[in-house]
């Protein structure tokens, strides 16, 4: 297919109220996911400081982190 023939095509666009409501869609659900990620990626920050700080207190002895063997 060309240009010419896609262009000869029928295509089906809602009315501009409809357009408008399609959009509010989107950017609420992409709100919701935005928020989503930044929970996410607060989560990644808190949790490899954590795992540093536990690095850190084994290394120091601040906490034993040997297994014991029964």
């Amino acid at each position: 297919m060309n240009q010419q023939q896609v262009g000869d095509l029928p295509a089906a666009i809602p009315p501009i109220e409809g357009q408008r409501g399609i959009i509010a869609y989107i950017d609420a659900e992409a709100h919701k996911v935005n928020a989503i990620v930044n929970k996410i990626c607060d989560s990644i920050s808190k949790l490899r400081e954590h795992r540093t700080d536990l690095i850190s207190a084994a290394v120091t002895g601040k906490i034993d982190v040997r297994k014991e063997v029964a």
